[in-house]
């Protein structure tokens, strides 16, 4: 069995946790299997990185940030293939580049165009454990290049898919995926298996478990996910494709995003291409938009009402006023949250939003936002009765069963 092993900042931060990575690894090996092992940078190794680099300018070169924050993930392979070698076992670390890994040349934020997995596939077929530096690529001109937020999941799928691997797991100081985070409720109960799409959707909706990016690569290759944790031997979290069982389950759960913002504009003027204006604006600044709200009056006015992420408010604030044509006025609430409800059992079962507006409107929580999808609901309401919110909802949906 050839399988992919991938261990988070936290799982590699100090030397005590990387002999105990070094000791997972082993016993994997010894048990017949080969075995690829993608790491990140010790925790807290890249923020100290990019604090060296703002020592000298606010706004360092991305193709040398990509060169210095490559070097924290190279670190911990090298260390732990040390670490496998003095335990009798043959381990060789490689960097993105070794590795194979092509990206494109968005520095900071590249994508993986492919892999050639020889120089992997040769050390396996020599017995080596291969350890690979995450997070890290090449481009074709051969310049250094960083895969960005969980670029070091994206690494451990990408290979997995390419080297065809029985299955990945991904290694974390959490042991899976809960209905919801256990800080809020700590009725939450650990999933044993959940679909592609409703990773997808906790993944972008706040759950911080997995990047979504990784969960999207991982349903474009038929890769099987594994969510575990490095601290514990408990079972974990299969991340699969959608089966008829999973459709039985109303809900898979409930996710609370604090890093919300909310923009409301008065009195817009209610003429094709205003909308588009605005929006095109907000997007040439990459502002991410997700919500949307819409409410026509009859004196040729609207009032249109959208949010970003808390940290993009700013942003978006100078960008509307500069806008100030065809707008009466505007207001900026970064004071809410998004509670929102995910199952794929909602496309086989009526009710699942109703519910979710009864139980919030038993607390006189007023919903300001609501956005659905085949597997989701998703509304706005304010931060204070965000986790209230989740709390009723778990309770609600019997998610502690």
């Amino acid at each position: 069995m050839l399988v992919v092993h991938k261990y988070g900042g936290t799982s590699v931060g100090n030397l005590d946790r990387i002999e105990n990575v070094a000791n997972r690894v082993a016993k994997v090996k010894a048990a017949g299997n080969d075995i690829v092992v993608v790491v990140s940078a010790m925790s807290g190794e890249t923020n100290k990185l990019i604090d060296y680099a703002t020592h000298f300018t606010p706004n360092p070169a991305k193709k040398e940030m990509d060169m210095l924050l490559s070097s924290g993930e190279r670190v911990t392979a090298a260390l732990l293939a040390i670490a496998l070698q003095s335990k009798g076992f043959d381990a060789v670390a490689m960097s993105g580049r070794q590795a194979g890994i092509v990206t494109d040349d968005i520095h900071t934020y590249a994508r993986i165009e492919s892999i050639n997995p020889a120089a992997m596939q040769n050390a396996i077929k020599e017995g080596k454990i291969v350890i690979v530096a995450g997070f890290q690529g090449m481009t074709k001109e051969g310049h250094v290049t960083t895969l960005g937020r969980g670029g070091s999941d994206l690494s451990a799928v990408a290979i997995a898919g390419v080297l065809k691997a029985d299955q990945c797991e991904i290694y974390s100081d959490v042991d899976g995926i809960y209905t919801t985070d256990p800080r809020i409720e700590p009725k939450a109960k650990k999933l044993d298996t959940i679909s592609y799409d409703e990773m997808l959707e906790l993944s972008s909706l706040g759950a911080k478990v997995l990047q979504n990016r990784s969960v999207e690569l991982a349903k474009k290759l038929n890769v099987k996910l594994y969510a575990k944790s490095s601290f514990n031997d408990n079972e974990g979290t299969l991340i699969t494709e959608e089966n008829n069982s999973m459709e039985e389950v109303l809900v898979s759960g409930v996710v609370l995003d604090k890093n919300q913002a909310r923009v409301t504009l008065r009195g817009v003027s209610d003429k094709p291409g205003i909308a588009a204006e605005i929006f095109t604006k907000l997007a040439n600044e990459n502002i991410n938009v997700d919500m949307i709200i819409q409410n026509t009056g009859t004196d040729g006015s609207t009032n249109l009402g959208f949010t970003v992420p808390q940290s993009e408010l700013a942003n978006a604030r100078r960008v509307m006023e500069k806008f100030d044509h065809d707008i009466q006025g505007m207001d900026f609430d970064d004071h809410i949250c998004k509670v929102s409800v995910v199952g794929v059992g909602m496309k086989s079962h009526a009710g699942v939003a109703a519910k979710a507006f009864r139980v919030l409107a038993a607390s006189n929580i007023n919903i300001q936002m609501i956005s659905t999808s085949e597997i989701k609901v998703s509304m706005i309401i304010d931060e204070k009765y965000g986790e209230l919110a989740i709390r009723m909802l778990h309770e609600a949906y019997e998610l502690d069963k």
